[in-house]
Parts: structure tokens; sequence; C-alpha cells
């Protein structure tokens, strides 16, 4: 993890280069957004990146990918990329958010009251 007194902006972008081994997305892309949630599938392997393990402690409960950001100080757009790794091996799952509610036709609601009113 990132020295919480120092940004990433701090560090250059060479750091960031290194961390993603240069990659800017997988080549098939995980459709991650800012508020998919991300829980880990177990605890870090031995030999893992210290970014993915650090992401993999962070999971044992869900969390968003914005969220992962804010805790490692590693933009989204790398820890994106990181978490497309573990994606691919499996060590994490990922869930969308939750689709907002359908509101039903306004029409049908109207007709609704309008036949229990005649009750």
């Amino acid at each position: 993890m990132s020295d919480p007194g120092r940004g990433w902006e701090d560090e250059g972008p060479e750091r960031l280069y290194v961390i993603t081994g240069g990659r800017s997305g997988a080549a098939r892309p995980a459709g991650l957004d800012l508020v998919t949630l991300i829980v880990a599938r177990s605890g870090p392997g031995n030999g893992m990146q210290p970014e993915h393990a650090a992401i993999m402690r962070l999971c044992a409960s869900p969390l968003s990918v914005a969220e992962i950001s804010a805790y490692l100080g590693l933009p989204v757009s790398v820890v994106t990329v990181l978490l497309e790794d573990l994606l691919a091996a499996g060590h994490v799952l990922s869930r969308a958010p939750v689709p907002a509610a359908q509101l039903p036709d306004l029409a049908l609601i109207e007709a609704v009251i309008d036949g229990l009113q005649k009750l």
C-alpha cells in the first residue's frame, strides 16, 4: 500500500507503469464500474504482487472499486487493471450494482386505483 502521507502523484508515473506492467486494461475487459462491488474469495496468496495482496486483504468484505482506489491511494484506472488480473485468476468476485427499479406505467397505476375505488 501507499504511504498515507504521499499521493500517487508524488511518486511519479513510472511507479504506476510498473504496478500495471505497462498495461492500461485487460485483453477482455471485465466491465468494472466505480460502484461495482468486489469481494475476495480467500486471503492473499504467496508470491502475489503487493498491490494484489492489499486488494485481497481489503476485500474480505465487499468494497466498491472507488473505495478500493481510495484506500490504496491509487488511480481508479490502475486499480481496475489490478482487479481485472484478480478476476481473471478467480481470486475475487465482482457484482454489478443493483439497477434502479423501473417504475410501472403511470396509466396502469391509475387504472388499478380506479378499479379499487369502484370496489
